[in-house]
C-alpha cells in the first residue's frame, strides 16, 4: 500500500541500518543526505543508539561525509533524559547499558548498585553489550521484584553489524519484565512520545511528516500509527521474513536510503 495526500515536508531518519552499518555509510547514502540538505527540507536523525552521545554520533557521521550536526540528531538517551526529569526528578537512578552516554543525561542522578548503600529509585535500561551479564541482570530483577519502576530506552530484539545481527537489550527486557511481573515505560522508539518529540523539534505535523527506517515494527509501523508516512528500507535488519510476518504494510517500501530523493521527488509530484 503506498499513502499519499498532503505534500511532504519533515523527514525523520533511522541512522544505524539506513545510513550506516557499524558507522560505515551504506552505499549512496552520503550523495542522498547531500541531496536532501541542498533541498532544503527540514530533517531530523531519530536513533535507539544508546552506545553513544549525540555529539559523538554527529562528529562520527560528520567525518564520513554525512552534511549533519548534532542538532540534526534525537536519541533515545536524550529522550529518556527529558521523561526521567519530567516525572522522577530528584531519583536515584540505576543505568543498565553499553556505552558512556552520560553527556545526554544531564539532570539525571546515577548511582551504582554495587555499592551496598546506594538506593535505586528507578531501573533504566539501555542498549545491550557486554554490561549485561548475569550478576548484573540478576540486581536489575531484584530491585523490580522490589516495585522499582523500570524505563527502557526501547525495546529492539536486534541490530546489524558489519559481522551480522547481534542480540539488543529487547530480549533481556522481555524476560525482567516477564519474571519480575513489571512494564516498562519505553522512551524511545517505538514510543508516540519519541516520535512527537521529533515532529516539535521540527515544527511538523504528522500529516506531512516522512519516517525512513529499516525496523518494520519500531521505526515505519509505530510511526504510521502516530499519522506519519512510513517508508521501510531493505537493509540493515530487514530480511523478507519479518517484512512478510509484520502486524501492518509500510506505506513505502524502497531498497535503500539512497532511492529516498527520487521517491521524495515522485510524492512531491503526485502531491502537486
Amino acid at each position: 500500500m503506498e499513502r499519499s495526500g498532503a505534500a511532504l515536508g519533515a523527514v525523520l531518519i533511522d541512522i544505524d541500518g539506513v545510513l550506516t552499518v557499524s558507522w560505515e555509510p551504506l552505499p549512496g547514502a552520503v550523495a542522498a543526505m547531500e541531496r536532501l540538505r541542498a533541498s532544503e527540507r527540514p530533517f531530523a536523525l531519530v536513533t535507539n543508539t544508546t552506545s553513544r552521545t549525540r555529539a559523538s554520533i554527529a562528529e562520527r557521521l560528520a567525518g564520513a561525509g554525512f552534511p549533519v550536526t548534532v542538532d540534526d540528531i534525537l536519541t533515545a538517551p536524550a529522550a529518556t533524559a527529558a521523561y526521567l526529569r519530567e516525572h522522577w526528578p530528584r531519583a536515584r537512578c540505576l543505568l543498565l547499558n553499553s556505552g558512556d552516554i552520560g553527556d545526554d543525561l544531564p539532570g539525571v542522578t546515577l548511582v551504582d548498585d554495587t555499592d551496598p548503600g546506594a538506593d535505586v529509585d528507578v531501573v533504566v535500561v539501555g542498549g545491550a553489550g557486554d554490561e549485561f551479564g548475569y550478576p548484573a541482570l540478576n540486581r536489575v530483577f531484584r530491585h523490580l521484584q522490589r516495585g522499582v519502576p523500570l524505563v527502557a530506552m526501547h525495546r529492539n530484539l536486534s541490530w546489524r553489524t558489519a559481522d551480522g545481527l547481534s542480540l539488543d537489550s529487547g530480549a533481556f527486557l522481555l524476560g525482567l519484565e516477564r519474571a519480575a511481573r513489571a512494564e516498562a515505560v519505553i522512551t524511545g522508539k517505538p514510543s508516540e512520545a519519541f516520535f512527537a518529540a521529533a515532529l516539535a523539534h521540527l515544527g511538523a505535523e504528522p500529516s506531512t511528516a516522512l519516517m525512513v527506517g529499516d525496523d518494520i515494527e519500531s521505526d515505519v509501523l509505530a510511526a504510521q500509527h502516530g499519522g506519519i508516512t512510513g517508508v521501510l528500507v531493505r537493509t540493515g535488519k530487514y530480511t523478507p521474513e519479518t517484512h512478510r510476518a509484520a502486524t501492518g504494510t509500510p506505506d513505502h517500501v524502497i531498497d535503500s536510503f539512497a532511492a529516498l530523493p527520487a521517491l521524495l521527488d515522485r510524492l512531491a509530484a503526485d502531491s502537486g
